[in-house]
């Protein structure tokens, strides 16, 4: 039976229903029984993340079947389609990814890389800006889909941070250029649900997240080193955030999505590093966890006696130079279009594609749901990866069979991650298809005055249950316009929200979550990296919400 015929004539769609038990506090609190029982596995430290993820699955089924009334055969489809896409294309990012960075320590590169960062700075502090949030950024604008995370993850840990540190904060750097990632698509997939025009959706966005790029470097480094320390390198973060923002509303404002992240990334690692060239800070957390008290002459000596030589730092930097051009050309709209006419089937799930029909009030009509799995393998983001690793790994003089060696060990030590990674992205789809997740977004849409704030929430938990500021908007953005029109709000003020209340949602979600344990390989340990960022995550977007309240009201 090929999946790339449509459903038949015959088969009957499937109306979702937001109220299925007749009473909306009912309906919600049923709904809410996977994610809570997902979140609560992986927060105890009793079960590790990959039965948590099928025990989460296994619910998700459960009350799609038994309580919402979904044809089990559709509920069965939709977590087969959502496993595909956590193998493909996430899973195949966090591979290729963490092949590049296996090769780079088998050559003894990351030694020298740690050194020439340490040369630019030995300060923990402004080495986790640089990396998590500043060098992080450019991945997130350039690829998105976990790409930053293990990348970033995987740089920390060769500068010296705890794994589990490591984690934590790439999760937490990683939130305000997500709305502009990988070349703009969440705010193109926003604007093809809503029909709202795609420059004012982005100068709508461009106007709430630069507050927030300011804010980021002072939070990741309050949440490594403590309030009073991060006063002492304040100027650098100033300069870190203010570099990033003042772009990033610039393009988004005067151009559109697509470059933001990337100028904005370059901005402001390019002002940091100048900065830090005549700049550095009084006392030098050089001790994870613990300040050394340098002083600066210390530092400067200290920093320039274990500079390797021109030629060493070029060899441990080019393969990362080599993974960030191939990436940024392997996103650009024309390469991906040719890529794509080339090698992008899409394949329509049988039995699912178009037969589940979304009703009002989530969309002014009842609109069937496309479920089409796109095998776009050669133009997808880890298939660029792919390239680029192997091109460094040829330059940096392995051999064929050394990195066919490499790669297997390496897909050998993935498995239980790509595992997790599959079961969750089953659960998520489960959720979308079923419209469990709608009544969750519903629930949120009846708070009237207070809609703007818990609208930005929307967007968060839209991502936690996703796993992606894209599928957050094409889920809950045609319910934003729909609602905020109704109550008379912007209707862009409130698509817009989706996507920034998003993006402090993708330290929580499973998905990240499992991709940075993964990078940093601390497997079992989900649930404590869970339970480090959630409230960074909730008072984050929290704080969107607000901001989004004043947009609204004054």
């Amino acid at each position: 039976m090929s999946m790339e015929q449509g459903a038949t004539a015959t088969t009957l769609q499937w109306s979702q229903q937001y109220n299925p038990l007749g009473s909306p506090l009912l309906s919600t609190l049923v709904a809410l029984v996977p994610v809570l029982l997902l979140l609560g596995l992986l927060s105890s430290h009793r079960v590790r993340a990959h039965w948590a993820a099928v025990i989460g699955l296994c619910a998700s089924l459960a009350v799609a079947v038994f309580a919402v009334g979904m044809p089990a055969s559709m509920a069965a489809r939709a977590a087969l389609f959502g496993a595909a896409y956590g193998l493909f294309p996430i899973g195949w990012i966090l591979l290729n990814v963490l092949f590049l960075y296996q090769l780079t320590v088998d050559r003894g590169l990351f030694v020298v890389l740690q050194e020439s960062i340490a040369h630019l700075t030995t300060d923990r502090r402004l080495q986790l800006v640089l990396i998590a949030f500043s060098f992080g950024a450019f991945f997130e604008g350039a690829a998105g889909f976990g790409t930053p995370v293990a990348v970033t993850a995987a740089l920390l840990i060769g500068l010296g941070f705890p794994a589990l540190d490591a984690s934590v904060y790439s999760l937490i750097a990683n939130t305000a250029p997500v709305a502009f990632g990988a070349l703009g698509t969440p705010l193109i997939a926003l604007q093809g649900v809503t029909g709202l025009d795609l420059r004012d959706l982005s100068a709508m966005v461009g106007r709430q997240l630069p507050l927030f790029s300011m804010i980021i470097p002072f939070w990741v480094v309050a949440a490594y080193a403590g309030f009073r320390r991060t006063l002492e390198v304040w100027p650098a973060l100033a300069v870190a955030g203010i570099a990033f923002a003042v772009p990033q509303y610039l393009v988004a404002t005067y151009h559109g999505p697509w470059l933001v992240d990337v100028t904005a990334s370059v901005c402001s690692m390019g002002a940091l590093a100048l900065f830090l060239r005549v700049w550095s800070p009084r006392n030098v957390e050089s001790v994870v966890g613990s300040s050394a008290g340098a002083s600066r002459d210390a530092v400067v000596a200290r920093s320039t006696a274990v500079l390797p030589d021109r030629a060493a730092v070029l060899r441990a930097w080019l393969p990362w130079a080599v993974l960030s051009v191939v990436v940024f050309a392997w996103g650009t709209p024309q390469v991906k279009s040719w890529l794509n006419a080339i090698s992008a089937p899409q394949i329509k799930i049988l039995g699912l594609h178009e037969l589940v029909l979304r009703l009002p009030p989530v969309v002014a009509s009842a609109k069937p749901e496309a479920a089409v799995f796109s095998f776009n393998w050669l133009s997808a983001s880890g298939s660029g990866i792919a390239v680029a690793a192997i091109i460094s790994g040829l330059l940096m003089g392995c051999s064929p069979r050394t990195m066919a060696r490499t790669y297997a060990h390496n897909a050998r030590r993935l498995v239980p991650s790509l595992l997790t990674i599959s079961a969750m992205m089953a659960l998520g789809y489960v959720t979308r298809y079923s419209g469990t997740d709608t009544i969750l977004g519903l629930a949120f849409a009846r708070t009237g005055t207070m809609y703007p704030f818990f609208g930005a929430l929307l967007g968060w938990l839209g991502v936690a249950l996703t796993g992606s500021d894209t599928s957050s908007n094409v889920l809950f953005g045609g319910l934003q316009v729909v609602t905020a029109t109704t109550l008379g709000v912007n209707p862009i003020l409130m698509a817009a929200a989706n996507s920034s209340g998003g993006v402090m949602g993708k330290m929580i979600d499973a998905q990240s979550i499992v991709v940075a344990g993964a990078a940093t390989n601390v497997r079992g340990q989900e649930g404590t990296i869970l339970r480090r960022v959630f409230w960074h995550s909730i008072a984050l977007a929290s704080l969107v919400g607000l901001f989004v309240m004043i947009q609204a009201h004054l």
